[in-house]
């Protein structure tokens, strides 16, 4: 008996990645062989552009037409039951992101309240078709049928995101767009795009051009794993690259397309010595206070870490060059989210400067048992930019470090420090995306065993060099639970998590999704999926049986080791 049930499991044609909230799997099949495709003329704009792209995707893959139609009422139609091809409509009732797929021999019908609904059908729908959807080939010889069955699906989270570092290192515009694709096929809705580092300026600003002229380029950069190089060799080869105003005009309405919104993340106070090395008068004196360097002229980084050059918000130039940078962008990015960074501001330059301690003055900033003036002086630079956003409609999203002090209501805490600033926003009334270092940084090593202890990180783990600590294999990433030990109404303040992909060691396109994947399989299903509904074993299963296809027909770097060895 077990052996039959187990050999069922096997043979399920349903491997959907994230696992649905519920899925009945039934005798036979739907062919598809030249089926018309409709939509409910009330569809939403997004929604039918996505059903023709699959039509067109269809077509190629399986060698004959799937023609679409938008019949006015169609979704009338479907509650008589009187429909049959692949039938698109609109079901009020159901919540915004929820979708519903019903396959029997003579039809496809699905329902959704929303665009989002009908895209994240459509991405499942894909998964339960042959891989060679993906591949953008006629794959003619493939049986073009869908399985019987009913699904129903829902998130668990609203916020659903992935981060990529793009100031150490720089992807092109055609590498952001496949990790969009990949992360809409997975049903992500955030992307988290980290545009400044000390390292690198990414954003064409109109105001400050120099930001790309000098700050998008460094002369060289240090050279393998920096704790392993105490000298900082570095490589003599000039560095950089930055996205035009077009570009990221273009990534945005990209993912638009997909239902993902982009969140821009320009990181201030601190992380910001590309910006000084373009406009030195942004610090504090002019001139750099760094180790060994102290009264040298900033240049863009060249080593990892956390520099302690940075912005000076004692003079309103400062504050003014901020608005007028996120000016700029608020009109490229239309989400309501805008990211301000906030992290690992090292303020020794503002105790010594005349300027900022004349602000910490005029501002009354005092140091008690919660904060220090200093850090209260961060929480200034906080509060104006947050004023500014809203002016534009957008809200901000710090890193955990801007609860220092004194935060201003209605300010999303991105709790990256562990759990621990995520559960103090919670219960403080803050709304919170939870992304932990330990379960959601993907520059971390994959191996699930961290090796010889008495080795360095560098030389104890078969990977490549692309980490600060430890290791965070599949297993760890599918064992997170975003909302772990808080209470109904904390955890109603958790809008869901992110990975994080930090590119200090993560070099080149291949090692970049190699680094991503297959551990972003795991995140989808924290942020998807119903705990009820996770279990790591059957998820390896769809793993194997689905995801890896969906990775080789798209040509994605991946980790082929482990529970996915081969």
């Amino acid at each position: 008996m077990k052996l039959a049930l187990l050999s069922f499991i096997l043979a399920s044609a349903i491997n959907v990645i994230p696992q649905p909230l519920s899925v009945r799997e039934d005798k036979g099949s739907f062919n598809l062989k030249g089926t018309p495709i409709a939509c409910d003329a009330a569809m939403g704009e997004i929604a039918l552009a996505a059903v023709k792209d699959f039509s067109a995707n269809l077509t190629l893959a399986a060698g004959q037409i799937y023609p679409v139609s938008t019949p006015v009422g169609l979704s009338q139609t479907i509650k008589q039951g009187k429909v049959k091809g692949i039938v698109f409509g609109i079901d009020p009732t159901l919540k915004e992101e929820a979708y519903t797929i019903n396959i029997d021999k003579s039809k496809c019908v699905v329902l959704a309240s929303t665009d989002a609904g009908i895209l994240y059908a459509l991405q499942t729908l894909k998964q339960l078709l042959p891989s060679a959807i993906y591949s953008g080939k006629t794959a003619e010889n493939e049986k073009w049928v869908l399985p019987c069955c009913e699904i129903k699906d829902t998130p668990r989270f609203r916020y659903r995101g992935m981060h990529l570092d793009c100031g150490r290192h720089f992807w092109s515009v055609a590498e952001v767009k496949k990790v969009l694709d990949m992360m809409a096929t997975l049903k992500l809705n955030r992307f988290h795009w980290h545009l400044t580092e000390d390292q690198g300026w990414r954003a064409e600003i109109k105001a400050y051009p120099e930001l790309t002229n000098i700050g998008a380029w460094r002369a060289e950069t240090v050279i393998g794993y920096q704790p392993a190089n105490p000298e900082l060799k570095k490589d003599g080869i000039r560095y950089g690259g930055f996205y035009t105003q077009d570009e990221m005009r273009d990534v945005v309405a990209y993912a638009q397309k997909l239902g993902i919104t982009v969140v821009p993340e320009i990181d201030l106070p601190g992380h910001m010595v590309a910006a000084l090395a373009s406009y030195p008068w942004l610090g504090c004196s002019g001139k750099s206070i760094e180790p060994g360097h102290e009264g040298e002229d900033y240049k863009v980084w060249e080593i990892w870490g956390v520099s302690p050059d940075v912005l000076c918000p004692g003079k309103d130039t400062t504050i003014e060059f901020l608005k007028t940078v996120l000016g700029e962008l608020c009109d490229i990015f239309p989400g309501e989210y805008f990211h301000i960074g906030g992290d690992e501001c090292p303020k020794d330059a503002w105790a010594q400067c005349p300027d900022c301690q004349a602000r910490i003055a005029a501002l009354g900033l005092k140091s008690d048992e919660h904060a220090t003036a200093e850090q209260r002086l961060q929480n200034y630079v906080t509060s104006e930019m947050q004023a500014f956003l809203a002016t534009r409609g957008k809200k901000i999203i710090g890193w955990d470090e801007i609860l220092e002090g004194d935060l201003q209501e209605g300010a999303t805490v991105m709790s990256w420090r562990g759990k621990t600033g995520g559960i103090e926003a919670s219960k403080r009334g803050f709304d919170v995306i939870m992304t932990p270092d330990r379960w959601c940084y993907f520059d971390y090593n994959q191996c699930p065993d961290r090796g010889d202890e008495s080795k360095p990180v560098w030389e104890a783990v078969d990977e490549p060099t692309c980490a600060w600590w430890g290791t965070l294999p599949l297993a760890k990433v599918y064992s997170f639970d975003p909302t772990e030990g808080l209470d109904k109404q904390a955890a109603s303040h958790i809008l869901g998590c992110q990975a994080n992909v930090w590119t200090e060691y993560i070099p080149t396109e291949e090692q970049l999704e190699y680094m991503i994947m297959p551990r972003l399989f795991a995140m989808s299903e924290v942020q998807w999926s119903q705990l009820k509904n996770k279990d790591y074993d059957d998820f390896i299963r769809r793993v194997k049986a689905e995801g890896v296809k969906i990775l080789k027909e798209k040509n994605f770097n991946y980790r082929a080791k482990d529970e996915l060895a081969e």
